[in-house]
């Protein structure tokens, strides 16, 4: 009778098991590099919460919007609010899927122990580029972009251009600065405070400051919409804000 009852329990547990690797899913994320942090820190949860697992592909923003416009394969996309209605207006990822998860602002780091220069205000902020050595900037980032764009109307383009390092994706500019390889570092926060060797200066003034909004919505081929649907509620909750402001983002919840 034993013996039956253990192999009736063992049957169950096995078809339990059956039941629950059926429902669970592989959820393919392309995420902009400013949430890394933040969703490397919520995922477990959500995977145990729900026994789906995540599979990330990050990167700059810029390319990873080429990449979904040329076809990649995906399910959930985590890109600027910009970024996510440009890709709904051309069909590729479902509007009503849409939700802003937090507002991310750019920063300068300098070198772990290094003075911090002044960022204060416009003025001391040109003086201190005019003045460093070297400033990194991720050349294909949404940051670098509108340093491109600043710098002229800053008029100091031309007197600091052979100080400008552009660093490819993979070489964030607050590791450049950790490692050594510029002095200053221009990039989100939430880009800054992973790096050890790296120290926040502080935000850009506000009258210069770029502050994008990051944003999550579901591809229209997106292989496991429903669990897609469970992260989106998951990562919209309150209880994932203090997470992002720990991460040097804005809660769009507040």
């Amino acid at each position: 009778m034993l013996q039956k009852m253990m192999t009736i329990a063992a049957v169950g547990c096995a078809v339990l098991a059956g039941s629950f690797s059926a429902r669970a899913a592989e959820i393919r994320v392309i995420s902009s590099n400013a949430l890394k942090t933040s969703l490397e820190v919520l995922a477990p949860g959500f995977e145990k919460e729900t026994g789906h697992k995540l599979v990330f592909t990050w990167g700059a923003g810029a390319p990873l919007k080429v990449a979904i416009e040329k076809g990649a394969s995906f399910d959930v996309a985590v890109l600027t609010t910009a970024a996510i209605d440009d890709l709904i207006k051309q069909g590729k990822l479902v509007a009503a899927t849409r939700v802003v998860l937090a507002y991310s602002a750019v920063g300068v780091a300098v070198r772990k122990g290094a003075p911090k220069p002044d960022i204060s205000t416009v003025e001391a902020f040109k003086r201190t580029l005019l003045e460093a050595k070297s400033v990194g900037l991720v050349e294909q980032g949404g940051t670098g972009i509108y340093m491109r764009a600043l710098l002229p109307k800053l008029g100091i383009a031309d007197a600091i251009k052979d100080k400008i390092k552009f660093l490819p994706v993979e070489n964030p500019a607050a590791k450049a600065v950790a490692n050594g390889e510029a002095e200053i570092g221009i990039t989100q926060v939430s880009e800054i405070l992973p790096y050890a060797g790296a120290e926040l200066v502080g935000p850009l003034p506000k009258e210069i400051q770029l502050t994008d909004s990051f944003g999550i919505a579901i591809g229209v081929s997106a292989q496991q919409s429903e669990p897609a649907n469970a992260l989106i509620r998951y990562l919209a909750a309150p209880a994932a804000a203090p997470v992002f402001k720990a991460k040097g983002l804005e809660p769009a919840g507040g």
